[in-house]
């Protein structure tokens, strides 16, 4: 194996994937909060809001609101997930830096999910893409379920080498190889990421691994090794997994960067900032983190 990954970048999603499935309203306010002390903190790139009929997806209502208050910092991108059209224009609306368009390398998934094949859901984003192109707005696809899924159950890496051949070839500038539900383990990471690279230039894929299994942080390690150098991640580990009830979903930000900064890999984030912004809004939700690394620091600090 190649030499690890001197720097890495991390995305935290917090804000939009971690809060989206809270079912109590989080104030506009608590929002623009967390997301200005993950600014402070020293993040490159955070997922702030969505731009999805509230229909759907009520929780992301207040996007607009929250786009309009933060206090951006230069130089740091603000993603948006935008389903269609009609979400681009409010992201753009909105000074979004990055626009997030999203696949499944899963059939069943795709039909379930955003009712339509995969092929389709390429195809519908092609307008999005171009839009973004357009207004020199940096574009990335996630790719839901790239190491199981909870309807077909095992997914073949060339289903996933597909999706990536289909969003390279929409013009992404990342993407991200998805681990919904947190079935996919350390080998078969590498195996995976390995065989994505060779449609997609390394330094451009990332790794986004839910906890459900426990396996995250193994898979994380798996993904350095292999010269994956992008890693999404949650404050607090914001957002539970739909599909496995009670299970933890996104892994969580400061147990990934404990790991990180224990292998001497550079992030430029400050970890007690991001202790300090998971505790905040673990506290407005009423409940602990499900951060280890994250509940450890802050009792230390107590103690």
């Amino acid at each position: 194996m190649s030499q690890l990954p001197q720097q890495v970048k991390i995305v935290e999603v917090g804000p939009r994937d971690g809060l989206q499935n809270e079912k109590e309203s989080i104030p506009a306010e608590v929002k623009i909060e967390l997301v200005n002390r993950l600014t402070t903190a020293g993040f490159a790139n955070i997922e702030a809001a969505s731009f999805v009929s509230p229909k759907w997806v009520p929780q992301m209502a207040t996007s607009t609101e929250v786009m309009a208050a933060i206090t951006r910092k230069p130089g740091v991108i603000y993603s948006v997930l935008t389903p269609n059209m009609k979400g681009f224009e409010a992201a753009l609306a909105a000074g979004a830096d990055e626009v997030v368009i999203f696949s499944s390398a899963s059939e069943a998934f795709a039909q379930k999910n955003i009712n339509c094949s995969i092929a389709e859901s390429i195809e519908r984003f092609r307008e999005v893409a171009a839009a973004a192109k357009q207004h020199q707005i940096r574009l990335r696809g996630s790719i839901s379920c790239s190491f199981g899924c909870p309807y077909q159950g095992e997914v073949p890496v060339s289903s996933v080498a597909d999706v990536v051949r289909g969003l390279r070839d929409l013009g992404c500038d990342e993407i991200d190889i998805a681990d919904t539900i947190g079935v996919g383990t350390a080998r078969q990471v590498q195996h995976v990421m390995q065989s994505v690279a060779q449609e997609f230039p390394l330094a451009g894929l990332s790794g986004h691994f839910h906890d459900t299994y426990g396996q995250a942080l193994a898979n994380i390690y798996a993904s350095l090794e292999v010269g994956v150098s992008i890693f999404h991640s949650s404050v607090a580990g914001l957002g539970g997994c739909p599909y496995a009830k009670g299970a933890t979903g996104n892994v969580a930000t400061e147990d990934v960067l404990f790991m990180l900064q224990g292998l001497g890999i550079h992030t430029g984030i400050d970890l007690d900032a991001v202790v300090d912004a998971g505790q905040f809004i673990s506290a407005h939700l009423g409940r602990k983190a499900v951060s280890r690394a994250g509940n450890a620091l802050a009792a230390k600090r107590l103690g």
